[in-house]
């Protein structure tokens, strides 16, 4: 009895049968954190022309078909005015959009792109 109450308080060991309650999957880069900024969107530098360079840098675009974080906040600057939304479940960044992600731009740059 002793062994049972043991084997269920203590997590199996990876190579011990079972994956289970494991994160497995692929890792390494992850394409939507390395992606190009507003800087280097054409319209966008544009735009927002009165920007300094370094702060455009500051905000990464989501690249094309790269699914978003369901629950995170991010903000289309393709739109006009951009403004914020709740990424929902099967989410992801669609042809002719400018996606944002909250989470990745510091709040001061946040807060200018919404006008703040």
């Amino acid at each position: 009895m002793a062994d049972v109450r043991q084997r269920d308080r203590v997590p199996p060991q990876v190579g011990a049968g079972t994956m289970e309650g494991q994160n497995i999957g692929a890792t390494g880069e992850h394409p939507e954190k390395s992606s190009r900024t507003a800087r280097d969107v054409k319209h966008l530098h544009a735009r927002f022309n009165d920007w300094l360079d370094s702060d455009l840098d500051e905000i990464p675009i989501v690249p094309t078909g790269a699914r978003l974080e369901q629950g995170a906040v991010y903000m289309d600057l393709a739109a006009d005015p951009p403004a914020e939304f709740t990424a929902t479940g099967g989410m992801a960044a669609r042809e002719g959009q400018c996606v944002v992600p909250k989470s990745d731009v510091p709040y001061q740059i946040w807060n200018r792109l919404l006008g703040e």
